[in-house]
């Protein structure tokens, strides 16, 4: 049974970790320069407020280092560096939340917990496998998705129209003319003057 409780033997629940004094002379450990070397930024005070990544001045890791492709830039937002605008969601998670014969709507699958909610667009992966027959109701579907869906007997009901891409085409090079020759040009002439004196 605990000792009784009383002022002399309270004590916090979690050991008390002194303050770290500094500048309190050499034999404390962290007299001197109080542990912040000499000179330097990092010895001055409000040298804690350098955000991650500086280095001084010169040309930080972030930038020296090659770059994927797309835009980085901030004035490219809201696009940013290889941002999706659907929430995707595969066909092994279909098979696992829902039953056979049900009707896969957005609401559905906020309620199972596979999108947190239904004002970014959902598209359906293929990843996976189906065995069971879903009337699937989402913005997207993959192609290899829509066939699996359609081959368990199901059916895939796209709420927007499948996006074309456009491919480029390389400009033809225009046919070079062909210059008429000037022997031709020559020998027509005189046959035309002989014809007018004639």
């Amino acid at each position: 049974m605990p000792e009784q409780l009383n002022l002399s033997t309270l004590k916090p629940a979690e050991a008390r970790r002194d303050r770290k004094r500094v500048g309190r002379g050499l034999g404390s450990g962290k007299g001197r320069y109080s542990g912040r070397g000499i000179k330097g930024q990092k010895s001055r005070s409000g040298s804690a407020k350098m955000r991650a990544g500086f280095e001084g001045g010169q040309m930080p890791l972030h930038m020296r280092l090659g770059k994927l492709r797309g835009p980085y830039s901030k004035d490219a937002m809201p696009v940013g560096p290889h941002r999706t605008f659907t929430q995707p969601v595969n066909l092994r998670d279909l098979e696992a939340r829902f039953d056979a014969g049900a009707d896969v709507t957005l609401e559905a699958l906020r309620e199972v917990g596979l999108i947190k909610n239904t004002k970014i667009d959902v598209k359906v992966l293929g990843s996976g496998e189906l065995t069971k027959k879903l009337t699937v109701t989402v913005h997207r579907f993959s192609a290899t998705a829509k066939e699996k869906i359609e081959a368990a007997g199901g059916t895939a009901v796209a709420l927007r129209e499948p996006v074309a891409k456009k491919r480029r085409r390389k400009a033809a090079k225009p046919a070079a003319v062909e210059a008429p020759e000037p022997e031709a040009e020559a020998t027509a002439e005189p046959a035309a003057e002989e014809e007018n004196e004639g």
